[in-house]
């Protein structure tokens, strides 16, 4: 699928360049000419919000994995917007480009690509200290948790749809179009706090709960990185990745220990279960 998605990203970039071309020789006939940009640096815009696009449908197929895996994701789009808005800003200037324009905006290009960096490499340490423990023993009720977040996330994919066809439908009408990555957050902050009482059903153990819900925050901090001003947005952007890195931490270090006081003869069961020989087959020696 990744492989497929890359193909169509080349040939959507490439297509568009020459489309543009087109428009800047004067060869393209209304209303194409005065809807279509002439500035080539849109072609790499655009070639980042599918890419952009593609990481939101792997997030919602995400979302049926694991809740620290769906903050991961949503981390890695973050860090994509800044790429992509570092781009951005060559779609105001003129060609060839000239330094009286551009210097204003050096400074939040920089804050852009360095803000994507340094959250790239904090997502590769959250990443790194993930541990995964099923959210309950009882193997009936985690394949209902996974059914249920999967019906979640096929109302997601609805959703995700819906919003886009709207917003499709605006721009080819020549009316606003809705802000689309915000309102998409906006909905999965939601949907996160619906993921957290769900899980309720199946553990109250309050390390779960702090776990599920500060992630629940991440969403919440991820949605305002988006709409700030550039550089508190993308200290917002980082701030967000270490806070995520640091509730993983925090919970990988007293979460089992809590756990434990909270359920004390699932905890004693499992302690029998570790000293308890085991005896192997013979055809497993």
């Amino acid at each position: 699928m990744k492989r497929a998605a890359g193909s169509v990203l080349v040939v959507i970039y490439i297509f568009m360049i020459g489309v543009i071309e087109l428009n800047r020789v004067g060869i393209l006939p209304e209303p194409f000419a005065s809807f279509l940009p002439t500035n080539h640096f849109y072609a790499v815009e655009i070639a980042f919000t599918v890419l952009l696009i593609t990481e939101v449908v792997s997030l919602i197929f995400g979302l049926t994995r694991s809740f620290s895996r769906s903050i991961g994701i949503q981390l890695e789009i973050l860090s994509l917007i800044l790429l992509r808005d570092t781009f951005k800003q060559f779609t105001y200037f003129s060609e060839p480009l000239i330094w009286d324009e551009v210097s204003q905006s050096v400074i939040p290009m920089i804050a852009d690509a360095v803000g994507a960096m340094l959250i790239f490499l904090i997502i590769g340490a959250y990443y790194k200290v993930q541990q995964s423990r099923p959210i309950t023993r009882d193997e009936i009720e985690q394949a209902q948790f996974i059914a249920y977040k999967k019906l979640i996330a096929l109302g997601l994919v609805f959703v995700f749809a819906a919003v886009g066809l709207v917003d499709l439908a605006r721009l080819l009408l020549g009316m606003p179009t809705y802000p689309f990555f915000e309102t998409f957050f906006t909905i999965l902050v939601f949907t996160d706090v619906l993921m957290v009482l769900l899980s309720l059903r199946y553990s109250t153990s309050f390390a779960v709960t702090f776990r599920n819900f500060g992630y629940s925050v991440v969403t919440v901090f991820i949605r305002l990185a988006i709409i700030a001003p550039t550089l508190i947005g993308v200290g917002l952007g980082i701030g967000t990745a270490l806070f995520a890195l640091m509730i993983s931490l925090v919970y990988n270090y007293s979460g089992q220990t809590i756990i434990d006081q909270d359920n004390p003869e699932q905890a004693d069961n499992a302690n029998e279960e570790k000293v308890r020989p085991v005896i192997l087959r013979p055809e497993e020696e």
